[in-house]
This record gives structure tokens, C-alpha cells and sequence, in this order.
């Protein structure tokens, strides 16, 4: 089996477009992961290679629970997983890319940008080198190089200075294939023949065969399941999800069929109605605030009454925009009402990062909105930086109706969420 971390010094370094020109040169063959709490990267990911990306958060869970997670998804030839930020960014919370790689002993290349430099690049890699000593970098990529020349000179210096690096090539700077796409999320609508484009340029003048051997890895079999045992309910499920609710861990879900018997998929913006039979409904996050995503939604009247009738006698479940969908308003664009709360959307981002919710939940939050008249609001839980700390009110709840802006895994939650969906 191979196994790969592709990391930086930090972000827009190039990672993504790293990582998208391999995941489709080896997409027949490839299972993508992404280090951290992100859900656009793995969007990103199953678009490219028609394989879903899973998440692997050593802050939202433990060293042994990120271990099962990698093995049971490691199921194809060559595991791919993404960085976050720089190498050694978010090892304050035992997240960084050289925590999981070092734990799950996988190797890491690192792409670094060389544009401008050459010696100094070695004295770069010499600290990240030296930062951590069990660290997991075996190969460097140079990106954002002029010439083959410029190259041979970096190659030359890491050559002299170091004996256990790989130099396994360089991505030449302003790739007009690049130049021509427009990144971000448009890159999930590319087609075939712009990815295939990308994928040629940026893997040029890299060895894929030398690349393949630094990534030798021994995958390992799970021996035990490292979270609480759980009997499988037979009630059925609602996961409302189309481009609005689209933030959603690809294992949150593969859990949940595991959980309940029954679980089917709702359509908010093609007005599908959720049906009476359906016990609990869960609302992922995404975007419903900002014009564009509420207008493929506002007019989904036949979906919004079936929400608020279910809500009525049985237990929902929403993270983020599901719970500003759940509240009166975000400014002036009507929601379903279903809990009493005003929302605005700020230009200041009100959270970003990992949090701890005052019930025991842990996990992450991003974003823009916050209520209107926050005092006026009784919500049930802080959400603060350290564990019972300082924060503000991040969740609302209203009988079974539980709304927040936290994201986070449930496997390794099901004993503090079971009242939540009502199981």
C-alpha cells in the first residue's frame, strides 16, 4: 500500500492544486483525506477522483480513533492526504499535519515555494527539519520555479545539505493552466479534459515513480472499535443536504446509517417535502445567508411547512446555517421560524476555530453571523476556547428542536448526542 501527507509552510502554498493533480493522475486507485476540520478540500477531492475524502481530526478526536478512522477508509491502493496551514500549524490542539502523520507514521512531502531563492530554501527546510525530530519529511517539491535551472540549484543545495530528503521535482510558476481556471469551488464543476490539463502541467517535471517509493507504507488492520458501542434504532432518519447544506463529514454520515435503520435524503432546493414517517431530521451546514444561496431556497415553501410540522412533536438536529435556517431571520430574509431567533450577517467573522461547548460537546465553528439582541436569547450552551472557559452563546434549543453553530463527528459523540436525535 502507499501513503502520502502533502504539506507546506503554510497555506496558499499550493496544496490543493498539488494534491487535485494527483489525486486525478492516480484517481482510479486513490482514497483522499483531509487533515483537519474543512469541508471544501474534501469537496474538492471527490470531484477529482469520484471517491469520498474523509476528515481526520486528532483535536475533535483521539490519536486511537483517527488511527481506526484512517484504517477502515484506507481501502484502495494509495491513501492521499491533504495538510492543514503550515506543517507544525495546530499542534496547540494536537491537530497539525505532523501530529496525524506522525501517529499514523506516514510520510510527508512537503511542497515549497522557491520563487525568488535557492539556498535559503534549504535553510527553510533545515527548520522545519529540525523543529521536531521524529517528524515524517521525506520529499520536498518545489513549486513556482522559473527554469529547470532554477531547480538543478535548489536540488544541488538540499542534495548537499541533507541524505534523507527526496527532491522529487518542481511545478513551474504561472502554469497557464492554472491561469486559465478559475479555483476555489468552480474547480469541482471542471471537467474532465481542464483536470486532465491541470494534472499534466503541475506533474511535468515531478518523478511519480520516486514519489510512489517514498510513499511505501504497511497499513494496519483495526483490532478494536475505539468508540462507545451503540445499538442500531429502528427509527428513521431525514438528512436534509443539496447546495445550501452541503457541510456534512462523509463518516457523520456513513455513522448514521449505522446508527438508524432508515436513512433517506431531502432536497431543499428542489422542494422536497420530509416525509411524515421520518423520526428525526438533520440539517448540516453550509450557506443559506448570503443572497445567492437564499435564493434557491426561499421559495421552497413545501419543504419549509413539512420541517416546521415535523418539529412540532419530533427532534431535529442542525448545525450552522440549519440553525439559522431554523430561526426567524438573517437580516431580512425570512427563515422557518421554528426556534426564536434573530440572526445578522456581520462583516467581522464572529468564530473561527475549535471550540468547547459547555454541554461536552468539542468541535469546530466558522462564521459570520450572530443573533441580533444576543441578551434577549437564552441559548444552552457556551462555546469557548478552553474546556468551561469565557465564551458567548452558540446553541439554541426548543423542546426537541437543538440548533448550533458547532461542527462536529458524532462516532465518537453518540453517548452525548443520543438526546439531541432522540435515540
Amino acid at each position: 500500500m502507499k501513503a502520502l501527507c502533502v504539506s507546506a509552510i503554510a497555506s496558499n502554498q499550493g496544496k490543493t492544486i498539488l494534491t487535485t493533480a494527483l489525486l486525478y493522475h492516480f484517481k482510479n486507485s486513490v482514497r483522499p483525506f483531509k487533515i483537519g476540520p474543512d469541508y471544501i478540500d474534501p469537496q474538492f477531492h471527490k470531484a477529482i477522483c469520484q471517491t469520498q475524502s474523509i476528515n481526520l481530526d486528532s483535536f475533535i478526536m483521539n490519536k486511537e480513533q483517527v488511527q481506526w478512522t484512517f484504517n477502515h477508509y484506507s481501502d484502495k491502493k494509495f491513501s492521499i492526504l491533504e495538510g492543514v496551514m503550515g506543517f507544525y500549524d495546530g499542534m496547540d490542539k494536537g491537530s497539525s499535519a505532523y501530529d496525524v502523520t506522525t501517529f499514523l507514521d506516514i510520510p510527508t512531502v512537503l511542497l515549497l515555494d522557491g520563487s525568488g531563492s535557492y539556498i535559503t530554501i534549504s535553510a527553510v527546510l533545515k527548520g522545519l527539519k529540525t523543529y521536531e525530530k521524529d517528524n515524517t519529511i521525506k520529499a520536498v517539491i518545489l513549486n513556482k520555479l522559473s527554469s529547470s535551472m532554477h531547480y538543478a540549484l535548489i536540488k544541488k543545495q538540499i542534495e548537499s545539505d541533507f541524505d534523507d530528503i527526496e527532491v522529487l521535482g518542481w511545478i513551474q510558476k504561472d502554469i497557464q493552466a492554472l491561469k486559465d481556471t478559475h479555483l476555489g469551488l468552480d474547480l469541482i464543476n471542471a471537467n474532465k479534459t481542464i483536470l486532465e490539463t491541470i494534472s499534466k502541467a503541475v506533474l511535468e517535471n515531478i518523478d511519480l515513480e520516486r514519489l510512489e517509493t517514498v510513499s511505501s507504507y504497511k497499513k494496519q488492520e483495526n483490532s478494536t472499535y475505539p468508540f462507545s458501542k451503540f445499538k442500531q434504532t429502528e427509527k428513521k432518519l431525514t438528512i436534509i443536504k443539496d447546495k445550501n447544506f452541503s457541510f456534512i463529514y462523509y463518516d457523520n454520515i456513513q455513522f448514521l446509517k449505522e446508527v438508524f435503520k432508515t436513512v433517506e435524503f431531502v432536497n431543499p432546493s428542489l422542494d422536497e417535502t420530509i416525509n411524515s414517517d421520518s423520526d428525526v431530521v438533520y440539517i448540516p451546514g453550509g450557506y443559506v445567508e448570503t443572497p445567492l444561496a437564499y435564493e434557491s431556497i426561499k421559495d421552497s415553501h413545501k419543504f419549509k411547512e413539512s420541517l416546521i410540522e415535523h418539529a412540532k412533536t419530533k427532534h431535529v438536529y442542525a448545525e450552522c446555517a440549519g440553525l439559522l435556517y431554523l430561526g426567524n431571520r438573517v437580516d431580512d430574509k425570512k427563515m422557518s421560524s421554528i426556534l426564536d431567533v434573530d440572526f445578522t450577517l456581520t462583516q467581522k467573522r464572529a468564530r473561527l476555530g475549535y471550540y468547547f461547548a459547555s454541554s461536552g460537546l468539542k468541535g469546530h465553528a466558522f462564521h459570520y453571523t450572530k443573533p441580533v439582541n444576543e441578551d434577549k436569547h437564552d441559548g444552552v450552551d457556551i462555546l469557548s476556547k478552553k474546556p468551561q472557559g469565557k465564551g458567548e452563546y452558540g446553541s439554541w434549543q426548543n423542546n426537541n428542536v437543538f440548533g448550533t453553530y458547532l461542527h462536529t463527528m458524532f462516532r465518537n459523540n453518540i453517548n452525548t448526542i443520543k438526546d439531541y436525535f432522540g435515540i
